[in-house]
């Protein structure tokens, strides 16, 4: 959960996993209880030894088995940095490699990575520590004169071969994809046409945090032929599923996590390969695919569903945030729904919509939106949408929530230097 906006009941009822994940699991894999409001009314707990069917089964299933109201979950000792260690790679098959080899290192806090091309990646390995040499410099990215993370990355091994390691503070490291939103955030400027440098991001940097950025996204209704989706697959078929995306999609870059897997059955991402011991199911390479779509609506919706059916062929599994396209039996193919089902009796959710009806996108009915309201059709001319997602996310009043947020203090615990 790489954004300071994404709440924990969300994390549970949703899958939220990020570069802790290869060692943790998903979020919910920290929650040791949560209090629930069944479909009925009911107010139960649900934990690994009361209601221990639904607790496992509700992670996932996006409030279809009940709202969660309570979350107990498990802390840990923080420390007051991150030391991180930027390993450039030069493929797509080298980047991959290497996460693989690094999530067997049990020192390590925190793996993930960035493509940002074919020749250009870097694997990211963070350790907590509170120890930081006296020559070390601290990097933050939290400021508008900060650079944003996934650039500053870019630049430190353009040019090198070599790992290169710093010090980040520990808040600062949780949510350093906050500014840019990873990348998303270019994309604006790639939309108004607007150049693309330090002292425009630095201009602009109140629109530029995730919870703007989103706003503005879904209130201008470009959202509608924007990809954004996170797909899980075996380490052993994400080389040529990435090649797939470049070629199909042409969206640079691309984040990379990996993910250890929940217990089946389950309805976050999995496969059923287990290691040499025949009981740990092995990890997953999740892949962050966001970037522009087809602008056709027709060709946006038949873009998602060509990447539906490769993700399956590559065995592959999509997050549920984002747009869902199957029908509703081939949506059950990739779940247990004998499972899902008997959890929506025995706990009284049948009158709640399904996990299904939840996540799936009608195009038909998309399309007779776009068409019937004069203000949906307008939206779709530049630059009305983007200024109408601009206007929206300033009333929403969320640049303040971004300046005000205490984990950017630099004046106490996570920067004492």
């Amino acid at each position: 959960m790489e954004f300071p906006g994404i709440t924990a009941g969300g994390g549970f009822a949703g899958t939220g996993g990020e570069s802790s994940s290869f060692k943790y699991g998903y979020f919910n894999e920290i929650v040791d209880s949560v209090e629930m409001v069944l479909g009925n009314g009911d107010i139960i707990t649900a934990s690994d030894k009361e209601n221990p069917d639904l607790f496992h089964g509700a992670s996932g299933a996006v409030g279809s088995l009940g709202i969660t109201t309570l979350l107990e979950i498990q802390l840990m000792q923080a420390k007051q940095y991150v030391k991180v260690t930027y390993y450039p790679t030069r493929s797509i098959p080298e980047a991959i490699a290497k996460i693989r080899a690094e999530i067997e290192n049990p020192e390590l806090d925190y793996v993930d990575g960035i493509l940002y091309s074919k020749e250009h990646g870097v694997v990211v390995t963070g350790c907590l520590t509170d120890d930081i040499p006296d020559s070390a410099q601290v990097q933050r990215f939290s400021d508008a004169d900060d650079p944003w993370y996934y650039l500053h990355v870019k630049e430190k091994t353009l040019g090198s071969l070599q790992p290169i390691a710093e010090y980040i503070p520990l808040s600062e490291y949780l949510f350093r994809y906050d500014r840019g939103g990873f990348w998303v955030g270019a994309s604006a400027f790639e939309y108004f046409k607007f150049p693309f440098n330090h002292f425009t991001r630095r201009f602009l940097d109140d629109f530029l945090h995730t919870r703007m950025l989103y706003r503005a996204l879904h209130a201008s209704e470009q959202s509608r032929n924007y990809i954004v989706q996170d797909l899980a697959l075996p380490f052993s078929t994400a080389e040529k599923f990435i090649d797939y995306t470049v070629d199909s999609f042409g969206i640079w870059p691309l984040w990379l996590c990996p993910l250890r897997q929940s217990r089946l059955p389950t309805l976050h991402p999995h496969f059923p390969e287990t290691e040499a011991d025949g009981q740990t199911l092995k990890p997953m390479l999740n892949v962050g695919l966001w970037g522009f779509g087809p602008a056709q609506h027709d060709k946006f919706v038949a873009k998602n569903l060509e990447l539906e059916r490769k993700l399956r062929e590559f065995r592959g599994m999509k997050w549920l945030y984002a747009h869902t396209y199957y029908e509703e039996d081939e949506f059950w193919d990739l779940f247990d729904r004998r499972w899902y089902d008997g959890l929506r009796r025995k706990y009284k959710a049948e009158s709640l919509p399904s996990v299904w009806h939840k996540v799936k996108v009608d195009p038909n009915a998309q399309k007779q939106a776009i068409d019937g309201s004069w203000g949906s059709w307008a939206l779709q001319f530049w630059p009305l949408g983007g200024l109408w997602g601009i206007r929206k996310a300033i009333e929403s009043g969320e640049y303040l929530t971004a300046r005000n947020s205490t984990w950017k203090r630099r004046d106490g615990f996570s920067s004492s230097r």
